[in-house]
């Protein structure tokens, strides 16, 4: 009998993770464990992924905001640090501020409006509208966004991001000066050391800064890209990617991944003689339509991913095909005739109309986002996702 499931993805229990444990070997075992409890096959071009919270938790990757400000002293001498573009995150960035604030004397933060970079509004666009505001190109003191807003609290966690942000600043002895503007040159008026905090526009903002004449700058990848003080560290991303762990300490972006995944590989094909594709994932690269929040505030989907999840998908649009080139039939004749164009489809599809609407995305970007939407991130207990048929189409 034909197969009549597709892709398939289970999120799979495991071990409450702790630093110094063998993340590769509980990964590996806790599918063949599940596989073996459900009366389940693993199969060739499955994918076994984790989430990178409980591969950097493994690894001890965690840093504390004294050590933080180290990093911060010793880059900032003078003091005064511009903070730009940072996301609107308890989670995220309120830490990581703690930390950069214990290392300064003042703060300039300049905020993007009326969003983060992901999405988490400060204010909406139709306010901006009535009250005249051009957020291309006006510059608003904190005053000034008072005196025209008032007090606003963001949608789903009630805070209002410039109180607490500016709280968290001062509460460590630092100076406190809040600016609003989406040209990063703007905090070029008020210093001219920056600390560059937006995450997928990072490279384009430090050029920009440097060519407008900053004396200093670096970004959050500069910041604990190596070791201070012990802390953990991660050298391509330094503090992006982080998490709150408690009210010191932050836990970084796993680093040296690419042994992770290849030594899952490795498991689980000397335990069932096949060989199944692994990746790292973090944040998935979706969109939510109400809250308008783009999920992704870590660097990458994927930190690391065996080479079978290299490249996009290579797929026909069955609608197109049915609705063009095979219109005239139906039934068992039009299922053969798309069984056949699939079989014998071009290895590389760029260009053609009948692969039109299919996501032109990256496999890592696609598998990641399906990953982060099963695991959650609550209380689910599935750090681990096993996938299954992904890589099928109508013909398998």
């Amino acid at each position: 009998m034909e197969r009549l499931i597709g892709t398939v993805s289970r999120g799979v229990r495991a071990p409450i993770i702790r630093e110094g444990d063998d993340i590769a070997k509980i990964v590996a075992h806790s599918v063949l464990d599940a596989a073996k409890s459900e009366n389940l096959e693993i199969r060739d071009r499955d994918i076994v992924a984790v989430t990178e919270a409980v591969v950097a938790r493994a690894q001890g990757n965690y840093a504390n905001v004294d050590q933080i400000a180290a990093d911060i002293k010793a880059k900032y001498p003078d003091g005064t640090v511009g903070v730009l573009f940072p996301i609107l995150s308890r989670n995220r960035f309120a830490i990581c501020l703690r930390g950069i604030a214990k290392g300064a004397k003042k703060i300039v933060l300049m905020l993007s409006y009326p969003s983060d970079e992901v999405g988490n509004h400060l204010i909406d666009l139709d306010a901006l509208d009535e009250a005249g505001v051009n957020p291309w190109t006006d510059v608003l003191t904190e005053a000034k966004f008072r005196e025209l807003f008032g007090i606003v609290k963001h949608r789903f966690t009630g805070v209002d991001y410039i109180e607490y942000y500016k709280g968290l600043i001062e509460d460590c002895g630092c100076e406190a000066e809040i600016v609003l503007a989406n040209d990063p040159r703007a905090i070029l008026n008020f210093t001219k050391n920056v600390l560059v905090c937006d995450i997928h526009t990072r490279v384009r903002t430090k050029r920009l800064l440097k060519a407008a004449g900053a004396e200093i700058v670096y970004g959050l990848d500069n910041i604990l890209s190596e070791s201070v003080d012990g802390s953990g560290y991660n050298a391509e991303y330094g503090l992006y990617g982080t998490n709150k762990a408690t009210e010191e300490t932050v836990k970084l972006f796993p680093r040296d991944c690419d042994a992770v995944v290849a030594e899952i590989q490795k498991i689980i094909a000397e335990e069932t003689g096949k060989k199944v594709e692994v990746m790292v994932y973090g944040d998935g690269a979706f969109k939510d339509p109400v809250g308008k929040i783009w999920e992704l505030a870590d660097p990458v989907v994927s930190p690391a991913h065996t080479d079978g999840l290299i490249g996009q998908p290579n797929e026909l649009k069955l609608k197109y095909l049915a609705d063009n080139d095979f219109a005239d039939l139906s039934g068992d004749e039009l299922k053969a005739a798309i069984s056949e164009r699939i079989k014998s489809k071009d290895a590389d599809l760029v260009g053609n109309m009948a692969s039109e609407g299919t996501t032109p995305r990256r496999l890592t970007d696609l598998i990641g986002s399906l990953c982060d939407l099963t695991s959650g991130s609550g209380d689910k207990g599935t750090p681990i996702v096993w996938v299954q048929g992904y890589f099928d189409n109508y013909t398998v």
